[in-house]
């Protein structure tokens, strides 16, 4: 089980009141919010390892350097992403406990938590559950092997499962093309323009006819018109330069340098006394038994 954690405790700050605070007050509600979800998720899905993967960079520069409107709109000065003032203390937290509980927390200078998420994913060789509410990791379900997304648009206790037949039936292309799918739609959430012109329908009549973007650039380049629906090609040809790009943005990596540690899921805290030490100085006692008794 791989969770996109910043996905889930962005969920959890906005799912939780920010009265639930600490005993000084300080709001706890997206760590007390994550740790109810993952005591929901193990519960539910039994995982036999666990990773909490992080952005430890949130706007990477490969990224950026391809296309520098990916995320623009969300810095808040410099290379910070724009946070709520109450929710960015509570991510040092998150980390600490997790770290206590002995649950496998990855990030990796200059990548996403995607990009950890698809390292991880593409490297399994077991089945593969994505805990997201991000759609771009749509473009890792593979049902051979199988890795699938578990979309929590409707909540953690009612999770989409989101597989190739879901995403076939969803946006009517291959089951393994989003990404390519999505780069010629954009996505205006991350700063990514899309082919103008070009919407759902269109992309997925493209991705449909032509397979994958590598054989629909080919048979642009080619000339030819079979396929290519009204006024479209001429829309591709304008965004070329985009499309020679944008693949690298929106595809998650699947080459991260990951460290070696255990992702067993743990069935007592690595480090107890640590554990007690946050539960008493932030109020955590009643999720972390929640998820402790889960885990025993």
């Amino acid at each position: 089980m791989l969770l996109d954690t910043p996905s889930l405790y962005f969920r959890a700050f906005y799912g939780v009141p920010d009265s639930v605070t600490s005993p000084d007050g300080m709001p706890v509600n997206a760590v007390r919010g994550l740790l109810d979800m993952i005591a929901t998720l193990v519960r539910q899905h039994s995982p036999r390892e666990i990773v909490a993967c992080m952005d430890a960079d949130w706007r990477p520069a490969f990224r950026v350097a391809a296309i520098p409107s990916y995320k623009a709109h969300r810095v808040a000065s410099g290379d910070q992403e724009e946070v709520p003032d109450t929710l960015a203390p509570q991510v040092p937290v998150i980390e600490e406990v997790l770290d206590a509980l002995g649950i496998a927390r990855v990030g990796v200078g200059g990548y996403e938590a995607d990009d950890v998420i698809g390292t991880f994913a593409i490297a399994a060789t077991t089945a593969v559950d994505i805990v997201t509410g991000d759609r771009d990791l749509f473009q890792l379900v593979d049902d051979d092997k199988p890795c699938r997304a578990l979309y929590t648009v409707r909540g953690i206790r009612n999770l989409q499962v989101i597989d190739e037949s879901f995403v076939r039936e969803k946006y009517g292309i291959p089951g393994r093309a989003y990404a390519d799918f999505a780069t010629l739609r954009g996505d205006p959430s991350d700063g990514l323009p899309g082919v103008p012109g070009i919407g759902e329908k269109t992309a997925a009549a493209l991705i449909t006819r032509f397979g994958s973007l590598p054989a629909l650039l080919a048979a642009l380049d080619e000339g030819g018109t079979d396929g290519f629906p009204a006024g479209a090609r001429n829309r591709l040809a304008a965004a070329r330069d985009y499309l020679e790009v944008a693949p690298a943005v929106v595809r998650v990596a699947h080459d991260v340098p990951l460290p070696d540690v255990d992702v067993s899921l743990p069935a007592a805290p690595r480090d107890p006394e640590r554990l007690v030490a946050l539960s008493r100085k932030y109020g955590l006692d009643s999720p972390l038994n929640r998820l402790l008794a889960t885990l025993g």
